[in-house]
């Protein structure tokens, strides 16, 4: 599995362990199994409410030899309570302790909404807390402390437009090493693609296989499968593979990195096997006519409890 980078960035596996929706009870059996499989990039977050028990599985395979601490890349987040500038070194030290590390290879803004620290979502209008009153650039400069602290080696962001992306490049010190965004097939993010190519900055690509295991609340009734799209399936048949491998092998053949989340031991075997997996130029062309520029993860759930905020403003579409 290559490794991606960015006009000499970070060195990240292109392939990773993705931990949202991964229950408790099955995340560490599902870490201890990626890392023996050979993933050296496990992506976690505090709002997953699981890192205490990916933490616990990093930890055995490092005291077992299984993988050294420098062969590991692991990414975090920084939740929406968490944006304000004295709450950002607190919520990344919790994250240490509930990872067991001393430092994060990466550290991501994980939504550019913001709300009052201590809560885990919002619940009524005061709540919130809009970007004007907490500006990103106050949060990122925070973040740029801990990269001086050695907690952190490179930081980011997720669900960043170019607009938004632009406008943080052109302030930060320390420019974003990463954006995190759901891209796929059917939200290829050509303009983003761009932007990140020619700024050097790298793409992650969650939900890469369509996230077709959300939450019930958080699907629509008639949302496409893209698993089940005919396209992907006539590819994967002509390499007597599977569709989520085309998926993936797609995103690495763009030079994105890919994260899907298994906890299943012959899934997880398979999604790290199509890093193998050979595209010709007539599948890349099929799979680029597949964009409609739809989202799973559409941001609408920032827009509950008297939300200051707007998709508009979210996604600058």
């Amino acid at each position: 599995m290559n490794p991606q980078s960015a006009q000499n960035g970070p060195l990240i596996p292109s392939l990773g362990l993705g931990t949202w929706k991964s229950s408790r009870g099955e995340v560490y059996t599902a870490v201890k199994e990626a890392i023996s499989i050979g993933y050296r990039h496990i992506d976690c977050a505090p709002a997953y409410d699981n890192e205490a028990e990916v933490g616990a599985a990093v930890s055995e395979a490092l005291q077992a030899g299984a993988v050294t601490r420098e062969n590991l890349w692991i990414t975090s987040k920084l939740w929406n309570n968490a944006h304000e500038p004295a709450e950002v070194l607190p919520a990344l030290q919790r994250t240490l302790q509930d990872l067991r590390l001393d430092y994060l290879d990466l550290f991501l803004i994980h939504w550019p909404v913001a709300f009052k620290a201590g809560l885990d979502f919002p619940r009524r209008r005061e709540d919130w807390i809009p970007l004007a009153e907490v500006p990103t650039l106050a949060t990122w400069q925070a973040m740029e402390e801990c990269v001086g602290r050695g907690l952190v080696r490179h930081i980011g962001v997720c669900n960043f437009s170019v607009k938004k992306l632009d406008a943080l490049r052109r302030q930060a010190s320390i420019p974003p090493a990463m954006d995190q965004v759901e891209l796929h097939p059917y939200l290829q993010q050509q303009a983003l693609s761009h932007y990140c190519r020619e700024n050097g900055i790298l793409l992650t690509a969650y939900s890469p296989l369509g996230s077709g295991d959300r939450p019930k609340g958080l699907k629509k009734t008639d949302e496409p499968v893209l698993l089940q799209d005919p396209v992907i399936r006539d590819i994967a048949e002509k390499h007597r593979c599977t569709p989520g491998q085309v998926l993936l092998a797609w995103a690495l053949h763009k030079d994105i990195v890919a994260i899907p989340k298994s906890v299943n031991p012959q899934r997880l075997r398979e999604n790290f096997a199509a890093a193998d997996l050979a595209l010709d130029n007539a599948d890349m062309a099929a799979i680029a006519a597949l964009d409609r520029g739809y989202r799973y993860v559409d941001g609408t759930f920032w827009l509950n409890n008297d939300s200051p905020y707007t998709l508009a403003e979210l996604w600058d579409e």
